[in-house]
C-alpha cells in the first residue's frame, strides 16, 4: 500500500485518529514557520482557543517534539524531523498535489509547487521557499557548468540563505544578476543575491555594476565596456532564471520611478511587476523600465524558469504576471496565495 492508501484505510476505521494527527501536525507545522512563537499569536494564527492549544502543546512537549522559552515555543530537533517526514506523508492525502495541479492549470504554466503557510504572516515560509528551490535545482541541473541568472528583492534575498553546498557536487555554478541595480537597499539587489547564492553553494558569481534605469544613449556606450559586455553575454546564455514577482505599487516605489512614470503605472491600474515590466490584471503591459539585462520576452529561450512569490498579498500580482510568463515556468508559492487565486477564480 502507498502512504495515501494507508491513511485512507485508517480514516475509514478510525476517523478521529486522522483528525487528531492533522490537527497536531498543523500545530507543529505552524510553530516551525513562526518559531519562537507565543501561545496567543499561535492560537490566533490557527484560529483556535488558547486553552485548546495549551492541551495539545503540553502533550507535544511531553513527547519531546517542542520546547518553550521566554521567547516562545520552538521545535526540538526531533520535532523538526517529524514535521519534515509528515509533510511528505500527508501531502497527497491533504490534497496538496491536487491543489498544485489546479493552480498550474489555472495559471497556464507547466508546474506549481505549493508550500504550507502564508508568507504575509509567517516569514519562515520564505525559508521553506529557499529549501524547496535548493531541491528543485538539484533535480534540474545537469553536471558541468550552469549559468543561473537571478533577480533581486527581499523574497529571493531570504530564500538565497537556504541554498546548500550540495548543489555544487559535480557542477560548476555561476550566478549572475538578471538585471542592473535598482534604487533600493544593497542587501536585496540582484548583485547581492547572486553573491549570497554563490557563497551558500560554494559556486561563483559575476556582478553587473550598472543601474538598470540608465538612459538608452548611455547604455549603448557602456555595454561596449569589456567588464559589462562579458557579464551581459553570460546573462543571455543562462540556462536557468530565478525571479520574483512584485506588487506594482511597491515596485514603483522601489524602482524610484518619477512622478510622471508613477502616474502611468497608477492610471494603467498595474498590479504586477517583473523584470521592469508593469502589467495590469489582464496581463496588459502598462509601463516598462528601460531594459538593462533580461526582459520577460527573453525567458522563452531559457531552459528553466523559476518564479518565487507567496502570501495572499501577492495573489493578484501572480495572476497578472503569469499571463505573460512562458509556459515552462515553475512557480514556487504558498497556500496563502494559491488558495486565494483558486477561490477568486475557480476552475470551470
Amino acid at each position: 500500500m502507498t502512504n495515501n492508501e494507508d491513511l485512507e484505510l485508517l480514516d475509514l476505521v478510525a476517523p478521529d485518529f486522522i483528525k487528531t494527527l492533522e490537527k497536531r501536525f498543523k500545530i507543529l507545522q505552524s510553530i516551525s514557520l513562526m518559531e519562537p512563537v507565543g501561545r496567543r499569536v499561535l492560537a490566533d494564527d490557527l484560529n483556535i482557543t488558547e486553552r485548546g492549544l495549551r492541551t495539545e502543546t503540553d502533550l507535544l512537549k511531553k513527547q519531546g517534539l517542542l520546547e518553550s522559552s521566554k521567547s516562545g515555543m520552538s521545535l526540538t530537533e526531533t520535532g523538526s524531523d517529524v514535521v519534515g517526514k509528515l509533510t511528505d506523508i500527508l501531502a497527497d492525502y491533504q490534497g496538496t498535489a491536487i491543489l498544485e495541479k489546479q493552480l498550474s492549470t489555472k495559471l497556464g504554466i507547466s508546474r506549481c509547487i505549493v508550500l504550507p503557510g502564508n508568507a504575509d504572516k509567517q516569514y519562515r515560509v520564505i525559508d521553506s521557499f529557499g529549501r524547496r528551490l535548493n531541491q528543485l535545482l538539484g533535480s534540474l541541473l545537469l553536471t558541468g557548468q550552469s549559468m543561473i541568472s537571478v533577480t533581486g528583492g527581499s523574497t529571493l534575498a531570504r530564500a538565497a540563505r537556504n541554498l546548500s553546498p550540495d548543489l555544487s557536487k559535480n557542477r560548476q555554478l555561476v550566478f549572475l544578476p538578471a538585471r542592473g541595480g535598482v534604487g533600493e537597499s544593497v542587501t536585496i539587489q540582484a548583485n547581492s543575491v547572486c553573491a549570497e547564492m554563490a557563497l551558500r553553494t560554494q559556486g561563483q558569481y559575476r556582478a553587473l555594476y550598472l543601474p538598470e534605469d540608465i538612459s538608452e544613449k548611455s547604455f549603448e556606450s557602456l555595454q561596449k565596456e569589456t567588464s559589462i559586455k562579458s557579464v551581459l553575454d553570460l546573462i543571455y546564455r543562462s540556462n536557468v532564471v530565478i525571479h520574483s514577482i512584485g506588487t506594482a505599487s511597491i515596485m514603483a516605489e522601489r524602482r524610484n520611478l518619477s512622478d510622471k512614470e508613477r502616474k502611468l503605472v497608477s492610471s494603467g491600474k498595474a498590479v504586477s511587476e517583473a523584470f521592469g515590466d508593469f502589467f495590469d490584471q489582464s496581463g496588459k503591459l502598462v509601463y516598462k523600465v528601460p531594459r538593462i539585462g533580461l526582459h520577460v520576452r527573453d525567458l522563452d529561450k531559457i531552459e528553466h524558469v523559476i518564479a518565487i512569490a507567496g502570501g495572499q498579498s501577492k495573489a493578484k500580482a501572480i495572476q497578472s504576471y503569469m499571463k505573460n510568463a512562458p509556459h515552462h515556468t515553475i512557480l514556487i508559492t504558498d497556500e496563502g496565495a494559491s488558495k486565494l487565486i483558486l477561490r477568486d477564480n475557480p476552475l470551470k
